[in-house]
């Protein structure tokens, strides 16, 4: 039988890992140590001198091979789920319209240091998700697919950082599960379609994490190494402020404390690291506080001090609230943490070296977040998001060893991932019923039978043994769903949820006349028509000169019908929301 480092250097990978490297022995260090300028004992144990704080387990795996049509397979099913449709529904929700209208702003006038709305200074956040859009802006024209790109290409960030590592630390296995379970989860599907901050967010944090384990699995941490962790923390705190920071602070900590090595945190406070961090992030915070002095009073105490310690935004959820919220957001693998679970209590129990293990470091980035939002006073579904990558890491490092497993348990766990299938395209078409205020709808049938056709198959092959061909089957089947929601559902709901529509309907007359304006309508409908209409239109009053037009809804048009005896005269009825009337006294 080989030993561990032929079998590491045996992988079809390409990559080879040597236990040498990993060597702590005294005699190799004074062997091979230059002479080193004396250092305080724990930072010079941090920076010069330390043994790897985390261990690889690459060569656990074995020898594998991933095949080229799995490979095609994986590439196709990324690129539908991360890239395909981005453009298929029109901008929803008051974030989206707002935040597109701030980075058209930025990439027509040239100013990318204030954000601003119709004319006004706008802090809500900071500036990475403005810049990104207003690039795509200029390269492919103002458009829902420059919006959403930023997302997307974020998302493909975080998968393709988490494969690394799923690879580096675990093996290639553990790399092709994490490749395709990320992109295929509901929450990296839903937004890596948003124009927000969000994605970018989550996939730096991701993104630092990585690098982290990089300086922590090695003896002594490269340059590359401490570059990427401060330059991606910076990022991230450019696209979405403090809280970057905050999150990554508090899960090395938390890992620092369980297990025991607090000496490791000093490798991630190595001065190239901070001076790349602050390189990255602190020039356009301090000169849009320079050109904008009501900047840190607005973004730092009312948009994260009073969002996470008071009430005040009326986003008010129990403290248990993120946990169906990351159950919902895993699916359709949300059942291997079931696996996953008992997985590490078992390994806690046999004491087998779980402290140095990448899982344990990982576990504590996917934690943190949760546990951090849950005492927020301010909680959304969105804060979530951070804690999605590395749990999916862990997810994939839990089933990699048993897809060279054959037994019936393995098995039947992926059976029941394909079960939660066939629910899918019923829950989204539910969702969308109630968001659209639909009185009935229905999943297309083609749509339905290719489903329940597909689950079934992957079932079969789970339960048979096929297990690696079950695993590609279910990413085949998330990204055939995306293709069907794209092509037959969307377009149907599209004007019921979306402004895109209405604002097309508006009569040149109404446009050209300045006396457009809006009545009944919430906000998301407020910012959409604002932004593809290119103004701020005002709220309706009976004072408004006649003839006037109003995009409204069916229960405020038969108000206006009541007030001061106004004619009202109904131009188009795209949907519920969105009724287009003319006004005459």
């Amino acid at each position: 039988m080989s030993n561990p480092q032929e079998r590491c250097q045996s992988r079809s990978s390409g990559t080879t890992t040597r236990v040498a490297d990993f060597d702590t022995s005294d005699e190799r260090q004074k062997s091979s140590e230059p002479v080193r300028p004396k250092l305080p004992k724990m930072i010079d144990l941090a920076f010069v001198n330390s043994p790897s704080p985390l261990r690889v387990r690459s060569s656990e795996e074995g020898s594998t091979q991933i095949s080229w049509w799995t490979a095609l397979v994986t590439l196709v099913v990324v690129a539908i789920c991360l890239l395909g449709g981005l453009a298929a529904l029109g901008l929803v929700g008051p974030d989206e319209p707002r935040y597109m209208a701030i980075a058209r702003v930025m990439s027509r006038s040239g100013d990318w240091v204030t954000p601003r709305l119709y004319g006004q200074p706008w802090f809500e956040k900071p500036v990475l998700y403005y810049w990104a859009a207003g690039i795509m802006f200029r390269l492919f024209g103002v458009g829902e697919f420059a919006a959403r790109l930023p997302a997307a290409l974020a998302a493909l960030l975080a998968t393709t950082v988490m494969a690394w590592a799923a690879l580096r630390s675990y093996g290639l296995d553990a790399a092709w599960l994490a490749l395709v379970m990320l992109p295929t989860t509901v929450v990296t599907i839903g937004l890596a379609r948003a124009a927000t901050p969000d994605m970018l967010f989550s996939a730096l944090l991701a993104a630092a994490a990585v690098s982290a384990a990089e300086m922590l699995e090695k003896k002594q941490s490269g340059q590359l190494a401490r570059l990427a962790f401060g330059v991606s923390l910076g990022a991230a705190t450019l696209a979405k402020g403090p809280a970057a920071v905050v999150l990554a602070a508090g899960a090395v900590f938390l890992w620092a404390l369980i297990s025991g090595k607090l000496r490791a945190v000093f490798r991630l406070a190595h001065p190239v690291c901070i001076a790349a961090f602050l390189v990255v992030a602190a020039p356009w915070y301090v000169l849009c506080a320079w050109r904008n002095p009501e900047f840190l009073g607005v973004f730092i105490v009312e948009q994260n001090f009073s969002r996470y310690f008071t009430i005040v935004f009326d986003h008010v959820h129990p403290f248990w609230f993120f946990g169906p919220i990351l159950l919902a957001a895993t699916v359709p693998w949300t059942i291997l943490l079931l696996p996953l679970a008992l997985d590490a209590f078992a390994r806690v129990r046999r004491n087998q070296e779980w402290k140095d293990s990448p899982a344990l470091f990982f576990g504590c980035w996917a934690v943190f977040p949760l546990f951090f939002f849950s005492f927020s006073q301010s909680k959304l579904p969105g804060y979530v998001l951070p804690a999605v990558p590395p749990l999916i890491l862990l997810l994939a490092t839990t089933l990699a060893p048993r897809l060279n497993d054959r037994t019936k348990h393995t098995g039947l766990w992926l059976a029941l991932v394909a079960c939660a299938f066939p629910a899918l395209p019923l829950a989204a078409v539910w969702w969308l019923r109630s968001m659209a205020n639909l009185p009935s709808s229905k999943a297309p049938l083609g749509l339905l039978i290719t489903v329940f056709v597909g689950t079934a198959a992957c079932v079969c092959l789970a339960l048979a043994g096929q297990l690696r061909t079950a695993f590609a089957g279910a990413g085949v089947l998330m990204a055939v769903m995306l293709i069907g929601v794209n092509t037959e559902i969307i377009p149907k709901v599209d004007p019921l949820l979306s402004p895109r529509t209405a604002a097309r309907a508006t009569p040149q007359e109404a446009l050209s006349g300045g006396n457009l304006a809006i009545f009944d309508v919430g906000r998301a409908w407020e910012y959409g028509l604002d932004f593809y209409l290119e103004r701020a239109l005002p709220e309706w009053s009976p004072n408004m000169p006649a003839p006037g037009w109003v995009w409204t809804t069916e229960r405020g048009t038969a108000e206006m019908g009541h007030l001061n005896r106004t004619c009202v005269v109904v131009v188009a009825r795209i949907s519920p929301q969105a009724w287009l009337v003319r006004i005459e006294k």
